[in-house]
């Protein structure tokens, strides 16, 4: 994930004449550094050291939040914010910072150097060349993919960005992969002199996260289903610029009880356009069931809890790569994605998603085709030193700190379980077929571009009321109160109705007809979670019961018995 560095470029350019003795002599004076450093760490006190966490974008923020557990313990050393002005898209750093109760400071203030020891940054565009002292700089995404506007070079990588007046802007610039180093050596030795290797903090986190794949998706309310994760970065060329219209196509034509849609969106796309005009774009899919994880931790526990990903040109899909999961590109091509880098490589391999074929049929095929390890490999382009990443950068950061790290490993944070929860559907169109031992339920979100279906299954208490009059199916779920034969009422209240439930229980429900049957039925689900008995409903529907009954209704990969008995 990146942002432009040119308009930071000019302005460290403009600035170089402003640099302060001290910071304009970054490289010449290491050794006096060191020195200062040495009597530094005499002293002792709680909280002595002070870490600069320079933020330009919620996107480097969440980076630097990463990286921070190299420090977590030590009583010595203190963070502090401060976010350096200039990005258009900051917006949302601020508030981040406000919710997560970060000292923060003014960038004038920071400017001074009178509050920290050591700063760290994760994009080298602004003037970090006035901040006095260390400065250790960190990728915010993986691989360096594209091209830094109207140059050749990849953002992240251009020495333009990381030299301020033929020197380096950092004293330690952190790399992921060692083709990332050689590649900024053979474009200017000088800026790759201060650069190492120390992995990716943010892979080590994901991966020690794995273990709560299971609660990820319970939180999502995944289910049984297949959980398919759609990654967007930001710009003219991302998947929701280029196809605003997939979040949609998908929620209306994947299977509800087969399929889960996400969709992970840059957090320069959050700030540039604001929550309220995301959620009316994305208003039709979020009603269909959407989830829409958060921009900091949310996006990786959504990428472990998924079972396939379509991906645009954005470095999330390393990730997921990484992760082994399946993927299919959805990148039209363009001027952004930088040639044989570790993204292009990735979308040279995968299958491509296109609007020719249906998209059930596609996704059954890339899950299906997946062999376990096949995918991890793609993802090797861009990242090293795996398991070892916030170790290598704690001994570097410590080493500019000028203290010894305390003893032991550092231990990654597992990601918490989102938050993020779909909006319940309140009317499906349903599509049956007659089966040897019961019926198969096919349920797609009500749309105007989804398939025409059998009948209109609504919830009576949610849907809208010209869907509550066309329905043929309507449920109320919860106990019988208030209106004991609440079914009998919605039979006389709406003409279309051929059949009207009350879901009592995960396994139970009461059901009238049109016909004048009266009936209790019992769901056997089996193994596993309970499935929807609103769905079940929609088997007994297609049934026309008139009596006792007993059948199997399948529905997705799950199949649970039904037993009908007159009330």
């Amino acid at each position: 994930m990146a942002e432009s560095g040119a308009a930071g470029s000019g302005q460290r350019a403009a600035g170089s004449g402003q640099r302060a003795a001290g910071s304009g002599q970054r490289a010449a004076g290491s050794g006096q550094r060191a020195a200062g450093s040495g009597q530094r760490a005499a002293g002792s006190g709680l909280g002595t050291h002070t870490v600069l966490c320079v933020a330009r974008s919620a996107t480097t923020l969440h980076r630097l939040l990463d990286v921070l557990p190299v420090f977590a313990g030590d009583h010595r050393v203190t963070p502090l914010f401060t976010l350096a002005p200039g990005s258009a898209y900051d917006t949302d750093a601020l508030a981040a910072l406000d919710g997560a109760g970060a000292r923060t400071i003014p960038w004038d203030e920071a400017v001074t150097g009178a509050h920290h020891r050591l700063a760290l940054a994760a994009s080298p565009n602004g003037a970090l060349h006035l901040l006095p002292g260390p400065l250790a700089l960190l990728p915010h995404g993986a691989g360096f993919n594209k091209h830094l506007a109207d140059r050749e070079s990849a953002t992240g990588l251009d020495p333009g960005q990381l030299l301020h007046a033929g020197r380096p802007l950092a004293d330690l610039h952190a790399l992921a992969h060692p083709s990332q180093l050689a590649r900024l050596a053979r474009t200017s030795p000088t800026a790759a002199a201060p650069a190492k290797v120390t992995g990716d903090p943010t892979l080590e986190r994901l991966h020690h996260s794995q273990p709560g794949r299971a609660r990820y998706r319970a939180a999502l309310g995944t289910g049984d289903r297949r959980l398919i994760v759609l990654t967007s970065t930001f710009g003219p060329e991302s998947l929701l610029a280029r196809h605003p219209e997939l979040p949609q196509r998908l929620t209306a034509t994947l299977p509800y009880d087969t399929y889960q849609v996400a969709l992970v969106l840059h957090p320069n796309a959050r700030a540039r356009h604001g929550a309220f005009a995301l959620h009316q774009w994305l208003a039709p899919a979020l009603r269909a069931g959407l989830v829409l994880p958060g921009p900091y931790e949310e996006w990786g526990a959504a990428l472990i809890a998924a079972d396939l990903v379509i991906t645009d040109h954005g470095s999330t899909a390393l990730y997921a790569a990484a992760l082994d999961r399946p993927l299919i590109g959805a990148y039209d091509g363009g001027r952004e994605l930088v040639p044989d880098s570790p993204m292009a490589q990735l979308l040279a391999q995968v299958p491509r998603l296109t609007s020719h074929a249906p998209y059930p049929g596609q996704l059954a095929a890339a899950l299906a085709g997946h062999r376990p390890g096949s995918v991890r490999p793609l993802a090797d382009p861009a990242f090293a030193a795996r398991g070892s990443a916030l170790d290598l950068l704690r001994t570097e950061l410590y080493r500019l700190l000028g203290l010894d790290p305390p003893p032991g490993p550092v231990l990654p944070v597992p990601l918490p379980e989102p938050g993020a929860t779909p909006e319940p559907v309140t009317a499906f169109t349903v599509e049956t077929a007659p089966t040897p031992d019961g019926v198969r339920v096919s349920r797609f979100p009500a749309a105007a571009d989804g398939p025409p279906g059998d009948h209109l299954a609504a919830d009576a208490d949610r849907a809208a009321l010209g869907q509550l009059q066309t329905a043929a199916l309507l449920y109320r779920r919860g106990p019988a109160t208030g209106a004991p034969d609440w079914p009998a009422l919605a039979l006389a209240e709406y003409p279309a109705c051929r059949t009207a439930a009350q879901i009592l229980a995960p396994d139970r429900c009461t059901v009238r007809t049109r016909a004048g049957a009266r009936l209790a039925v019992v769901i056997d689900h089996g193994p596993g979670a309970p499935v929807d008995p609103s769905a079940v409903l929609s088997a007994v529907h297609a049934r026309r019961p008139t009596g006792a009954d007993r059948f199997r209704c399948h529905l997705g990969d799950r199949t649970v018995g039904v037993q009908l008995s007159p009330l």
